[in-house]
């Protein structure tokens, strides 16, 4: 079986196909249907995309509060869980940007200050605060900005001019933005190296705003054959398919829009705008039901991010949809309300005509139907003789199962209690004994030799004790424990001990998970290690097996005791 990620590239290797089969002039309205069929079925699984982003937030937050002393890695955590955030949910994305001003001025470091408020600006133009986002962008002393930041300081000076030209919509102050954002996209290439992801992607964006599809087509091919995450991808798939819709090729826009909705879910990015945009194109093929359900997903999206401006782009079409929708459901019902009338009339007449039949055969058929129903009383006490013997094998197989189960459970309880009591008391003893000559050495007033008496006691040693005794007492319940477990691996991956009383760090992890400790933190403080090595050990091994890491503690769950 193929690891999830393996498939996941194919399916995603099998879609830009389709697009670039869509480029060549192969297009065709089933091409489009499959398009559509993946991004219904990408909606469904819509919790598990996001969930994805949530666990790596989950994971980055943890280390930010790991270190939360140190200042500097503080500001590089905060960093990736803002890049996180702002295509993800507005209010944490406008939250982790004030967060890195906080630390950058922590630092006493202009040049993170000003990444900081460039984070700032993008946050602030994703969620349709433009004079907030240009009050930002003046604010920034650009000359201490790494070339890196250069390109995408001028790139997102150059979106908020487009993006506020497009909600002016007039004659004066619509050309004048277009014109500062075509400067800034050409001045965001100069400080991206000649054939990276990020100049072929302002090239693009260049040729998208002055409708020149073949450049967009060639950039767009030779942007294909870099290794693009998925929201690349949507980004660069959505860009050439309003190049295709503005020249009138609205089903190749279409397939790539389809592309660009599918990947945004995948990338769990709420700011963007394809879903919307496929909906529009439903809408306007007759396809009203996907229009409908698009465009629901696409309002929800805006809401979860706190996208004003994709609120106010979606509001006329969703009003329009919904309108449409309406009145397809009251034709539907007065439909239904004259095949009701119809069905009624029909009813009547097939009842009366039954009644007429059923009298004049009730004379023909008494002594029949008195024989069939001796007949069917005769079969029915079989068949409920056969049920009940079936369902006694059943509850005495169960009743076998359960016996099993009890007496395998009373077993690891019995080895185990038996352990915990031996250990326990042994601790009593030690702590009575120390207990007995603390309050000697107290009462003599021999501070000193109290302080190295506390100071003599060994915790190392006395957890590694206490791993020993749970491993003697584990490999005595579980005899098969690591061979089995070691089956599970390649001969090259499998672990040796150099004790076989004693079982390694990831045996243990993994000993405990069979005995019901699954959670990773109660597993830490057992351990005495953090959660993030608890999690580590669990991957390294998990990603070393042959079985799928879905797969893998179900079946060590299922290694059997004595």
């Amino acid at each position: 079986m193929l690891p999830r990620c393996v498939v996941n590239s194919v399916r995603l290797i099998i879609l830009c196909g389709l697009v670039l089969r869509a480029l060549t002039g192969w297009a065709s309205p089933s091409q489009t249907d499959s398009l559509l069929r993946v991004l219904d079925q990408t909606l469904v699984h819509q919790a598990k995309y996001d969930k994805q982003r949530l666990d790596r937030l989950f994971m980055l937050k943890s280390e930010l509060r790991a270190n939360q002393d140190n200042a500097a890695a503080s500001f590089n955590l905060a960093l990736r869980i803002c890049d996180e955030y702002q295509v993800f949910t507005y209010d944490s994305a406008f939250i982790y940007s004030l967060k890195l001003g906080t630390l950058a001025r922590r630092l006493q470091s202009p040049a993170k200050l000003q990444i900081a408020r460039t984070k700032l600006a993008y946050t602030l133009r994703s969620g349709g605060l433009f004079k907030d986002a240009f009050d930002t962008l003046e604010s920034i002393n650009v000359r201490l900005l790494s070339p890196r930041y250069k390109a995408e300081f001028y790139e997102i000076y150059s979106i908020v001019c487009i993006e506020l030209a497009e909600y002016d919509q007039d004659t004066y102050y619509q050309p004048y933005y277009t014109a500062k954002s075509y400067t800034y996209a050409d001045t965001a290439a100069r400080f991206s190296r000649s054939g990276s992801y990020a100049h072929l992607a302002q090239q693009l964006y260049r040729a998208k705003q002055q409708d020149d599809l073949p450049t967009g087509q060639a950039i767009f091919a030779r942007l294909q054959r870099l290794p693009l995450s998925p929201h690349q991808i949507a980004v660069n798939a959505s860009a050439l398919a309003k190049l295709y819709d503005d020249a009138g090729q609205r089903e190749k826009a279409l397939q790539l829009m389809t592309l660009a909705a599918i990947n945004d879910i995948k990338s769990a990015t709420k700011e963007g705008i394809a879903l919307f945009k496929v909906a529009d194109y439903c809408y306007q093929r007759g396809d009203l039901q996907r229009a409908f359900w698009y465009i629901g997903e696409a309002r929800k999206t805006a809401n979860f991010y706190q996208a004003r401006q994709r609120l106010f782009q979606i509001s006329p079409l969703s009003t329009l949809i919904d309108g449409q929708k309406i009145s397809i459901v009251e034709k539907q019902r007065q439909q239904a309300k004259q095949s009701a009338l119809a069905i009624g009339v029909l009813a009547t007449l097939l009842l009366g005509t039954a009644f007429i039949i059923y009298f004049q055969l009730r004379r023909l058929q008494a002594t029949g139907r008195l024989l069939a129903q001796a007949n069917q009383e005769l079969h029915q006490n079989n068949a409920q003789l056969h049920i009940l013997h079936q369902k006694e094998q059943e509850l005495n197989g169960k009743l076998r199962e359960l016996n099993q189960g009890l007496n395998y459970a009373n077993h690891i309880k019995e080895e185990y209690i038996g352990y915990y009591f031996n250990n326990t008391s042994r601790y009593i003893d030690k702590l009575e004994v120390l207990q007995k000559k603390l309050t000697t050495l107290l009462t003599t007033k021999q501070v000193a030799a109290a302080q190295q008496m506390v100071k003599d006691i060994d915790i190392k040693s006395e957890r590694t004790a206490l791993f020993k005794g749970f491993d003697t007492a584990f490999i005595h319940l579980f005899p098969s424990f690591v061979s089995e477990f070691n089956a599970l691996f390649t001969e090259a991956d499998r672990i040796q001990l150099a004790d076989e009383h004693l079982l390694t760090t990831e045996l243990r992890i993994f000993a405990l998970i069979r005995l019901g400790i699954n959670d990773s933190e109660q597993i830490s403080r057992i351990l005495g290690y953090s959660i993030h090595t608890v999690y580590a050990y669990k991957t390294r091994v998990k990603n070393r097996s042959f079985l799928p890491n879905e797969a893998f503690e179900a079946r060590v769950l299922a290694i059997q005791a004595t």
